[in-house]
């Protein structure tokens, strides 16, 4: 996957690494688009509010010291979410497991869009298996765009039981003869 269109902001990953990491958390991606800088940030726990929050006070003092972006822009600290997009190769090492959708490059042989479980990612290539296809090989510089997908577990529909068994026997009180 190429990411010629991120290298400009390696400066700025090189600068709030060090802090994101010193805080105990891992500094998932960086995106820069218009006005707005997006610093995603991973934890091994549940990253709340607060503690965005302080991460976000702390990675605007380092940019605003450094100032390495010419010009305004918002800065965003946030997770990347459930269903996070898959840029570099440790995102793909870390969604071993998990479900993915890919889109590769127009000169692809074969179908563009394929889904399934990430199976590896290894030397330059990720396999993945796909209910259609069985075992699929997919060089990660010809991915256009990939993340990993949520599955939601179906609801109940209104009336019926939540999944909860209620015990078949009543007691009602009193003795039993």
């Amino acid at each position: 996957m190429s990411s010629n269109s991120q290298q400009h902001l390696e400066p700025i990953f090189s600068l709030i690494e060090p802090v994101i990491e010193a805080s105990g958390h891992h500094l998932y991606d960086i995106r820069h688009n218009g006005g707005t800088l997006a610093v995603l940030v991973q934890s091994e726990n549940a990253l709340g509010v607060d503690e965005l929050s302080l991460l976000s006070r702390t990675v605007a003092v380092v940019l605003d010291e450094h100032d390495p972006i010419p010009g305004r822009y918002t800065l965003e600290v946030s997770t990347p979410g459930v269903e996070r997009r898959l840029h570099h190769v440790g995102h793909f090492i870390g969604a071993i497991g998990e479900i993915v959708s890919i889109r590769t490059t127009p000169g692809m042989n074969g179908r563009r869009r394929i889904g399934g479980t990430l199976i590896s990612a290894d030397d330059g290539l990720l396999t993945i298996e796909d209910s259609e296809s069985g075992l699929v090989s997919i060089p990660i510089d010809e991915i256009e765009k990939a993340r990993t997908v949520f599955e939601w577990e179906p609801t109940p529909k209104p009336g019926s039981p939540s999944g909860k068994k209620e015990p078949k026997t009543k007691h009602e009180g009193g003795s039993h003869k």
